[in-house]
């Protein structure tokens, strides 16, 4: 009778038994911060709506005097703004994973911060609710917040708000004081040339305001329109046709 072999176990190589032990440990320890990053957002995004809800919101930024509504906006300037900053607005639900992701890799490679990935409707509310918080993690209140408004609003009513409250440097808030300042006319009077340049200033008000600098106000106005060709509101050939149109 042969005598019985006995199977010896493979002990894994204490190198690779180590990183795997680490890379669970540092998963874990992602989900879980994750986990209570997406709970404190939460959290403050419902107290944020408890202390203000949107209609108190959205009634404060409707009743100005000089409120246009989204029907009386120009055309151009509607499109100027969806496709520099958010040209998936009228399909996404207030955020934009796609944009989110694109931003991230962007920033990534790029070593800075070249895009931010918030929607009109995170810029909105970040605008309304959480200028005073600080930080990369407000972002998760914003998106919490972006997400609750878009129940009940519409994309029209969302962009209305947006344009009639966002600040265009120079001390303009919205849409009319803007369009007044800079260039004495009315918003539905606001040329093809007049709607691009305002829909690029918000991006950065200090730096692209045309009465700061007239120079990086127009570089991001090529901007706008070069983002307005991509997004197939117009041809390059129109684009430089209308801009003849002082």
């Amino acid at each position: 009778m042969s005598p019985k072999r006995h199977r010896t176990t493979k002990r894994a190589h204490p190198v690779r038994h180590f990183f795997a032990v680490l890379f669970r440990t540092l998963l874990l320890i992602f989900l879980v911060t994750l986990v209570c990053v997406l709970l404190w957002g939460y959290r403050v995004a419902r107290n944020a709506i408890a202390e203000r809800p949107f209609s108190e919101m959205a009634e404060k930024i409707e009743s100005q005097e000089n409120f246009v509504p989204y029907d009386e906006l120009p055309s151009d300037y509607v499109d100027a703004v969806v496709a520099v900053e958010d040209s998936r607005f009228f399909y996404h639900n207030g955020v934009d994973i796609f944009s989110i992701g694109r931003a991230f890799w962007t920033n990534l490679t790029s070593g800075t911060t070249v895009e931010g990935g918030s929607t009109i409707t995170q810029q909105l509310m970040k605008n309304q609710y959480f200028s005073g918080v600080s930080g990369v993690f407000r972002k998760v209140p914003e998106m919490f917040t972006a997400l609750m408004v878009e129940k009940g609003f519409s994309k029209e009513e969302i962009f209305a708000l947006y344009a009639n409250s966002i600040y265009f440097g120079a001390g303009y808030y919205g849409i009319y004081d803007a369009a007044e300042g800079y260039y004495g006319v009315t918003p539905q009077e606001l040329t093809f040339n007049e709607s691009t340049m305002l829909a690029g200033i918000p991006n950065a008000p200090s730096v692209y305001s045309p009465k700061v600098n007239p120079t990086l106000a127009r570089e991001r106005q090529q901007k706008v329109i070069s983002s307005m060709v991509t997004c197939g509101y117009l041809t390059q050939e129109e684009a430089d046709e209308r801009m003849k149109t002082k």
